[in-house]
């Protein structure tokens, strides 16, 4: 049928080439109302904002180490700036200990990147020195398959959750919690089986002194089912300040030989929360080094 006779042809034309036809053949825009479709709509922001924490990039809080009734050194938690992990942009946080008396040494560093949306955890590498204990462990969490991998040995193993905790963004996360007096909080987010459930019981309300000066604190316990300063039976507790800011006071944790394991907050440099928490600034300003949170440029 080589005249084309018989057969109907449709052409379609991109909405826009078809606007702009329109608009060169001077067809008035009533004419054609209700024939072009409703090309826009609703506009959902593809960027998930950040959770709204009491912490952000720059705070730092440094810590007298104690171990028994001595001190031994010190103590930092940081969070130590924003980064992308296989494309996410998470909080780069870590806690450090270094001291030790004859006979025992600490010194340890455990970092962590989790998410500024969800607080999920990506990324845990920690480098542990505590008496005779030795380790040294990186892990990748993927997350979508339920599995960690080890990039110090190449080992992988499956999940229980694809919202993970590790030893550090759980301290963070505990901090973006209510945390109302009797309160008891239970969670399977630990990466590991064996650790969950993960469990806060918020205890009372206790006035401390320590270098950084009085401190009106919010008490916490916290279990994790498994071996580590968190660990059920270590009679471990947090001290968060009862403020916006829950900064961790104080923390007590059982160890061996010497007994006792404790962090006493004597310095504070406060960070810039993303998204802060109500009653706080609004977060949208530059960091401290003048640069933006989320990485916009000008």
């Amino acid at each position: 049928m080589g005249s084309g006779e018989g057969r109907s042809v449709t052409i379609r034309l991109p909405a826009a080439l078809f606007l702009l036809l329109v608009a060169l053949l001077g067809v008035e825009g009533q004419a054609v109302a209700g024939q072009i479709p409703e090309l826009l709509g609703p506009v959902k922001p593809q960027i998930e904002p950040p959770a709204r924490v009491p912490f952000g990039p720059g705070e730092h809080l440094v810590y007298n180490l104690k171990l028994g009734i001595f001190s031994v050194g010190e103590g930092h938690m940081e969070v130590v700036g924003l980064d992308s992990v296989r494309g996410e942009l998470t909080y780069h946080t870590s806690l450090r200990m270094h001291g030790g008396v004859i006979g025992y040494r600490v010194r340890s560093d455990f970092q962590s990147w989790f998410k500024v949306t969800d607080l999920v955890s990506l990324r845990f590498v920690k480098n542990q020195r505590e008496g005779g204990y030795r380790a040294y462990r990186h892990y990748e969490f993927i997350n979508e398959e339920r599995r960690f991998e080890r990039a110090d040995n190449g080992e992988g193993k499956p999940m229980p959750t694809d919202e993970p905790l590790d030893d550090v963004s759980f301290l963070y996360f505990a901090r973006s919690l209510p945390l109302e007096v009797g309160d008891e909080y239970s969670f399977d987010r630990y990466f590991k089986e064996t650790g969950n459930p993960v469990v806060i019981r918020v205890l009372g309300i206790e006035t401390v002194d320590v270098p950084a000066g009085r401190f009106e604190t919010i008490v916490v316990q916290p279990i994790i089912q498994t071996k580590g300063m968190f660990a059920d039976g270590g009679e471990a507790k947090l001290y968060f300040s009862n403020d916006e800011r829950r900064l961790l006071v104080q923390m007590k944790s059982s160890v061996p030989l010497v007994g006792s394991m404790t962090l006493q907050l004597k310095e504070v440099t406060e960070g810039r929360p993303l998204r802060p928490t109500v009653g706080t600034s609004d977060g949208d300003g530059p960091l401290p080094d003048g640069s933006d949170p989320l990485g916009r440029r000008p």
